[in-house]
């Protein structure tokens, strides 16, 4: 059978389509918003750093070198060591793992509480919706570094224990955000629709509703990891939250905050870059996220 040029062409084509696509989807997302591509790297970046870390680290974070403490940066320490002699380098990188480990968790407990207690409260409204928000006003009447501070201490400065306090202190962002969206939909056709063909409640909350209000709360998700890593750093700075010889990078500031005066500036300056680099990225994603997902903004492009 003779191949048809023009469907070979097309063939090729299309081939050569799929192959630049990637291309193509970073080049248009630099054109329509070039924050979540730079946001998008740098974590990206440290990604890479927390996967990888057994094999960029040239130390064990947790291992010091009695004859070689508060060496400076040098070629058999790039970032040079602590006051127990262990390797900036190391450690710096091994924390990335430490800002996905209670980013990604304290979003996901923030959303698993938040978004139902929003999808609940903004459908059935009434005294049910006002008792809760009240009860979300008190919540965040306090600054919440100080409600973390006091239950953590009171607790216990584990990971799983500051992955919920935070997680549970975020929460009432996420129903916010969830129940302004459910109370424009809880009068829209679709749902009056659903009501109608007899579905449950839960069925036209998760089904239904959830698909349509939660598009907010998910373009927020990057913007409230980025705060989750910086109040875990400051619970460590503070000595409440992660404890040394964790290579966490708020301990790590923390560490270094003693030798700072004293001229061993690198013990503290370089987690204290990748906390800052880490938190700028988050949040750049974050707002580029709420960029693309604005309606108003895709109207406008239109």
């Amino acid at each position: 059978m003779t191949a048809d040029p023009a469907a070979e062409a097309t063939a090729e084509a299309g081939g050569g389509t799929a192959r630049i696509a990637p291309l193509a989807l970073v080049v248009g997302l630099a054109r329509r918003s070039p924050t979540t591509l730079v946001g998008a790297a740098i974590i990206a970046a440290f990604a890479v750093m927390a996967i990888f870390a057994p094999w960029i680290m040239p130390y064990a974070p947790d291992f010091g070198f009695a004859d070689r403490i508060l060496q400076p940066p040098g070629a058999q320490h790039w970032f040079g060591t602590d006051g127990n002699g262990m390797d900036v380098f190391s450690r710096t990188v091994f924390g990335a793992t430490y800002g996905f480990g209670i980013a990604l968790p304290v979003v996901v407990v923030a959303l698993s509480v938040g978004v139902p207690v929003g999808l609940y409260a903004g459908y059935r409204g009434g005294l049910l919706d006002e008792a809760l928000m009240r009860l979300i006003d008190a919540l965040r009447v306090f600054p919440s570094i100080i409600v973390a501070l006091a239950v953590v201490a009171a607790t216990s400065p584990s990971l799983l224990n500051i992955v919920l306090v935070v997680g549970v202190l975020d929460a009432p962002a996420f129903a916010r955000l969830v129940r302004s969206e459910v109370l424009g939909l809880r009068a829209s056709n679709f749902v009056e629709s659903a009501i109608a063909a007899g579905n449950p409640t839960r069925r036209i909350l998760f089904v239904h509703i959830l698909p349509n209000a939660i598009q907010g709360a998910m373009a927020q998700t990057a913007v409230r990891a980025a705060w989750a890593v910086r109040i875990s750093a400051t619970l460590a700075f503070l000595g409440i939250g992660i404890q040394p010889p964790a290579a966490e990078w708020g301990a790590m500031i923390r560490q270094g905050a003693e030798f700072f005066v004293t001229g061993e500036w690198w013990v503290g300056v370089f987690p204290g870059i990748a906390l800052v680099f880490m938190v700028l990225g988050l949040n750049m994603l974050g707002d580029g996220l709420q960029e693309l997902l604005d309606p108003r903004r895709k109207a406008d492009a239109r």
